[in-house]
């Protein structure tokens, strides 16, 4: 297997696809610890809880008070403000960590270095330097390091991911996302930090092996004075030759959830927000006949021809995302294996953000990634300038990062749920 393929090889290709009868709790179940009771640990609570092979033995914080208050007055599980506590229980195995990013990396190394498993959601770390770290250190210590790519474990994105990777579009031609709404301005990162994670994930899970972003460039304004971008077009080079484009805005009065991926046989259309046909397969596009097919007959009309056929909506079971989640982070564990979403999942996305920072900065000029990041640098290393200066910092232009900018993932949520959250 070379390089290329691996690294969007399928670690754990034959987990169950989701909808499948829930597996009887093991015999041993293994202790987890989720960190942060805010905007997200209450759903890493709940969802572990309800996980037969996980045990969910601390909720810990800042504010206890807090804790107590997701875990409920009747709860057995612990509270407490103390991580070192935490990783001081040899009953747990694992570490779910839901904190303000710029929080990630030192409460993810700490539990590596504890020997425990660790889920952290996105984005992995602030900077590609970090990630890189943690990743290379998880490998060292034979450790499973999964990233909450929340949208990877729904229904329909496993089953783009099939029809992807089983051929059945043929060769991707172009990938198109639009995931736009009103709201809410974050104070503290733009809006390809805030919403393009989610649709950078979904890429970098459904492109097939050999397929990969070679560079980046990224248009933005902020028509309001907000002091960062609210409108934002990324374009992403693949090396077959693609493209992939991803519109996000936080200024758009209708709210719009759609994703196409075009292939040389089919098209995919996913849209998000139509639960009765969330995707649509359509056997339509255009065909050119090889100059070397041309007859005389055949030879004085066009070569482009447009086939239309008919559409197919998969079935889909309805299933919580971030249940799926929590099966796969036990499973990996269980079974030794690196986890779908893995650390080095978490780092390819990142570095496509450090690119398209950088190349807002630069005026929309393509920065290289992967492979072809200048200077020679790997694809486990963070971005770099032109000349292969590295970034100040290891991250975004001038050295910044984003302070709390771990993007939210109500999307990933319940439309009940969604109604409660503050997005």
């Amino acid at each position: 297997m070379t390089e290329t393929e691996s690294a969007h090889e399928a670690p754990g290709e034959h987990v169950p696809t989701p909808g499948a009868p829930p597996e009887t709790a093991p015999a041993h179940r293994i202790g987890i610890a989720v960190v942060g009771a805010g905007y997200w640990g209450p759903n890493l609570v709940r969802n572990a809880q309800q996980t037969p092979a996980l045990r969910l033995r601390w909720l810990c914080d800042l504010d206890e008070t807090k804790s107590r208050r997701v875990l409920g007055e009747y709860s057995t599980v612990r509270s407490t403000t103390s991580f070192e506590e935490v990783l001081a229980d040899e009953e747990v195995a694992a570490v779910a960590v839901a904190t303000p990013a710029t929080a990630h990396y030192r409460l993810v190394r700490a539990a590596l270095e504890a020997g425990k498993h660790v889920l952290v959601e996105k984005p992995i770390t602030t900077s590609a330097a970090e990630a890189a770290e943690l990743v290379a250190l998880a490998g060292e210590r034979g450790l499973v390091l999964m990233c909450d790519h929340t949208f990877c474990y729904t229904p329909v994105v496993r089953r783009i991911r099939e029809l992807v990777h089983g051929g059945e579009i043929g060769d991707v031609q172009f990938f198109d996302s639009v995931r736009i709404n009103l709201g809410l301005v974050q104070p503290d990162v733009d809006v390809l930090w805030d919403l393009a994670p989610h649709d950078l994930s979904i890429l970098d899970f459904v492109l097939p092996p050999g397929v990969e972003p070679v560079g980046v460039s990224a248009q933005g304004a902020d028509p309001i004075g907000a002091g960062r971008a609210c409108v934002a077009y990324l374009t992403v080079r693949l090396s077959n030759g693609a493209l992939a484009h991803c519109h996000v805005n936080w200024l758009s009065p209708t709210k719009v959830r759609t994703t196409l991926i075009g292939g040389s046989r089919r098209t995919l259309v996913w849209d998000d927000l139509n639960p009765q046909a969330r995707l649509a397969v359509h056997d339509r596009g255009v065909d050119l006949t090889p100059p070397d097919e041309l007859t005389d007959a055949i030879r004085h009309r066009a070569r482009i021809s447009y086939r239309v056929g008919s559409m197919v909506a998969p079935a889909l079971v309805e299933q919580e995302a971030l249940r799926n989640v929590m099966a796969e982070f036990a499973a990996a564990i269980t079974e030794g294996r690196a986890p779908l979403t893995d650390g080095r999942a978490g780092l390819r996305v990142l570095q496509l953000l450090e690119a398209a920072s950088l190349s807002l900065e630069l005026g929309g000029a393509t920065v290289p990634v992967g492979g072809g990041l200048p200077g020679g640098a790997a694809r486990s290393g963070g971005a770099a300038l032109p000349g292969g200066a590295a970034l100040p910092g290891g991250g975004l232009p001038g050295g910044a990062a984003p302070p709390d900018g771990a993007p939210t993932d109500t999307d990933a949520l319940s439309d009940a749920q969604e109604r409660a959250a503050t997005r």
